[in-house]
């Protein structure tokens, strides 16, 4: 690896950091911020999905930005305003202020990992790129390993304020270590932005996702709801339809005809979708129902963490050396049966017994399943696209999470409780399955020769 090489791995991990590093906070931070601020299951369900709606809908449009005007500059916005509504996310008053900055936090967010991860997809190429992106997993794993934690001892013992003012820190050391990188490094190619795209597409998320949190206020036949639901629908429609059509499309369908790309983001839809899902219900379930504390209850998943920064590089490797199709389909098996483990839990909940023996399926599962993931989508993704590439598949793991989370009550009737979260982690497994099952099929590991000839 040059030197070059090595400044452009770690800036793409210090910038991806804080995005990571705010999803894993924010889940064990709800329930002190809802007992502060006000509101219920609803407000929590906002407060991950503002971010979330933002962040899916625009971060294919940061892809093509990345590409038109360069990574670095569309990296270095990214991180400015980021550092900017963290800070306002934890001066908030209100809930609804709370939800504004989230969103507002989504549109800097939507800059960021896609811009880091076409820096690396520059820079390395085949085996050495697999193993380049599971060093990125392994250590912006480490903002999962060190978020929730950090949370729920400000949560517990200072303030779940403090939860969001730590992004600024590396914030500040990764707009630094970017006045040091060589210029030469910041490809563009020039071109139009769609503009139109990025309207349907917001509006094509935002409205049915808005209809799935507030159906259980409202009901499905309320304008309130049903609307919103219909202009979505048709919004997604017509994003569809301009995409296949625009001069220079937000989204080029033409990836979708490489097989691993396509096949390797359907998985993606039910990887992401059983992690979000999963993720969300369980913190809050350990909290409001089994009374374990933020602490703990971040705690209680720290296996994940420390599985994913230990292992994920060495999964990388292998999967640059053997190919990806068998880790994406053993992984989320795994994954999905740790999830059954405890999905018996009841009102009193041993950890010992109930909690980490599945906590530590789970994790080797997932462990196994990223880095294998994310290395067969973009290895599969030309050079000169590799920014629209990386969006494209952030944008589709996020999109997942957001409808998962939106679908929450839907599931659970309006309250996680004992009853309903068997029901939440069976439907969380059997994403994960589905996962496998789609990797299996679908995905395909590169010729030998020319795994043979980057090693």
């Amino acid at each position: 690896m040059t030197r070059q090489q090595r400044q452009i791995l770690v800036i793409a991990i210090l910038a991806s950091f804080v995005a990571f590093l705010d999803g894993s906070v924010t889940n064990v931070a709800l329930p002190a911020m809802v007992a502060e601020l006000g509101g219920g299951l609803g407000t929590q369900q906002w407060i991950v999905d503002a971010y979330l709606i933002t962040l899916g809908s625009l971060i294919l449009l940061a892809g093509s930005l990345s590409d038109v005007f360069g990574r670095i500059s569309v990296l270095r916005f990214g991180l400015i305003g980021f550092g900017i509504t963290s800070v306002a996310i934890a001066l908030s008053p209100t809930p609804e202020f709370v939800i504004v900055a989230r969103a507002l936090q989504g549109v800097a967010g939507a800059l960021l990992v896609p811009s880091s991860l076409a820096l690396i997809i520059s820079a390395f190429r085949d085996a050495a790129q697999a193993k380049a992106i599971g060093i990125w997993t392994a250590w912006t794993g480490a903002a999962f390993l060190a978020g929730p934690f950090l949370g729920g001892l400000a949560a517990d013992y200072v303030t779940w304020r403090l939860v969001f003012g730590i992004n600024v820190i590396p914030i500040l050391v990764t707009l630094w270590m970017l006045t040091r990188l060589d210029k030469g490094v910041d490809s563009k190619s020039g071109g139009r932005i769609d503009v139109l795209g990025a309207v349907l597409g917001f509006l094509g998320l935002g409205g049915p996702v808005f209809a799935l949190i507030e159906q259980g206020n409202y009901g499905w036949g309320s304008p309130v709801v049903l609307l919103p639901l219909v202009l979505g629908l048709l919004s997604f429609a017509g994003f569809l339809f301009w995409q296949a059509r625009a001069p220079q499309p937000m989204l080029p369908l033409g990836l979708f005809r490489i097989r691993n790309f396509w096949a390797g983001n359907i998985a993606t839809v039910f990887i992401y979708a059983a992690l979000s899902l999963g993720g969300f219900v369980l913190a809050i379930y350990l909290q409001q129902v089994a009374g374990f504390t933020a602490t703990f209850a971040a705690l209680a998943t720290l296996p994940t963490s420390i599985a994913n920064v230990a292992l994920s590089s060495w999964f990388g490797s292998l999967s640059g050396r053997f190919g990806p199709r068998l880790f994406m389909t053993l992984g989320p098996i795994l994954a999905g049966v740790g999830t059954l483990m405890y999905s018996g839990l009841g009102a009193e909940v041993n950890y010992w017994t109930q909690v980490l023996p599945g906590v530590v399926v789970f994790s080797l599962g997932l462990s196994m399943t990223v880095a294998p993931l994310t290395s067969a989508i973009l290895g599969s993704v030309p050079t000169t696209q590799s920014g629209i590439g990386s969006a494209t598949n952030n944008a589709i793991s996020r999109v997942a999470g957001l409808v998962a989370i939106a679908m929450i009550g839907v599931i659970a009737g309006g309250t996680i409780d004992v009853d309903s979260f068997q029901p939440l982690m069976f439907v969380t497994a059997g994403l994960l399955f589905a996962g496998a099952l789609s990797s299996w099929l679908g995905v395909r590991n590169p010729k030998p020769e020319a795994v043979a000839a980057a090693t």
